[in-house]
C-alpha cells in the first residue's frame, strides 16, 4: 500500500490505465511522495487536463502599459516582464547593461542553453538552467500540444543534450524568487536576488526584478552600472551577442 493506494491501483496510474484519479489519490500520492507545495500544485494540473477544443492563435503578448511605465522608471533596479514561452517582453535598461539576453524578443530558454557565452556570464549556470527548464514546463502544464511548445521543446532537444536530460525529468520550480551570481565585464562579479511577481490580468505575465543586499560590494558594482546606463543614454544594444 502507498499512502492507502494499493500497489496494483499505482500500477495502473502509472501505465495511463487509469487517467482520471480522484483529488484524494493525488493528495495521498503527493504526500507519499514527499512532494512540496509547488510540485502538488502542478501534479493536480496534469491530472486534469483542459477539455480538447479547437486551438485558436493565441493574441500578442503585451505588457500592460502601467508595467512598461513603472519599469522604465527604475533606474536603480534591473527589471524585465517574461511571457508564457519565457520570451523577453519587455526589460529596462540596467536589465540590459546588465545582461544582453535580457531585452525584449529574446527568449530566455533558448539562448540559457544554445549561446556557448552564457556559461561565462552566469557563475551559477547549472541552476539556471534547472530553473529555466522546470519554469518552461510548469507554464504550460498540460497543455502539451501546443505548437509554439513543441517547436521550442524540439529546438532545444535537437541542440542540448543538457535540455533533453532536465526537460525528461519533470522538476517543478518553487515559487519564491532565486539567487544570480552574474559575471560582468564592466563591473566584476555581482550577487543579486530576483523578485518573480505574477502580473494579473495577463496570460501568465511574470515581472523578475533583481537587487543586491544593501551596503554589499554587488550594491556598488549594481550602482556603478546604473550610473553608466543613465550616462549613456536608455538606448538598445549595439550588438545582441545571444541571437
Amino acid at each position: 500500500m502507498l499512502a492507502g493506494v494499493s500497489s496494483d491501483y499505482y500500477i495502473r496510474l502509472e501505465q495511463g490505465r487509469d487517467q482520471h484519479p480522484s483529488p484524494q489519490v493525488l493528495d495521498a500520492l503527493a504526500r507519499a511522495l514527499q512532494l512540496d507545495d509547488a510540485a502538488t500544485a502542478h501534479l493536480h494540473q496534469l491530472a486534469t487536463p483542459p477539455a480538447r477544443r479547437r486551438r485558436k492563435t493565441p493574441p500578442p503578448e503585451k505588457v500592460p502599459a502601467g508595467i512598461l511605465e513603472l519599469i522604465a522608471s527604475w533606474n536603480q533596479s534591473p527589471a524585465y516582464v517574461f511571457g508564457r514561452y519565457m520570451d523577453i517582453l519587455a526589460a529596462n535598461a540596467l536589465a540590459t547593461a546588465l545582461v544582453p539576453l535580457y531585452a525584449k524578443g529574446e527568449n530566455l530558454v533558448r539562448a540559457v542553453f544554445l549561446d556557448p557565452r552564457v556559461p561565462d556570464i552566469y557563475g551559477n549556470w547549472e541552476d539556471v538552467t534547472m530553473s529555466a527548464v522546470a519554469s518552461l514546463r510548469v507554464r504550460v502544464g498540460p497543455d502539451v500540444d501546443d505548437p509554439r511548445l513543441n517547436e521550442l521543446v524540439g529546438e532545444l532537444s535537437v541542440r542540448s543534450e543538457r535540455f533533453r536530460q532536465l526537460w525528461a525529468r519533470h522538476d517543478v520550480p518553487s515559487n519564491r524568487g532565486g539567487a544570480a551570481r552574474i559575471d560582468h565585464p564592466l563591473v566584476g562579479p555581482l550577487e543579486l536576488s530576483s523578485e518573480k511577481l505574477p502580473l494579473p490580468d495577463t496570460d501568465r505575465q511574470t515581472l523578475v526584478v533583481l537587487h543586491a543586499a544593501p551596503g554589499s560590494p554587488s550594491a556598488t558594482a549594481l550602482a556603478l552600472l546604473a550610473t553608466t546606463t543613465v550616462q549613456d543614454g536608455e538606448r538598445e544594444p549595439t550588438s545582441n551577442i545571444f541571437s
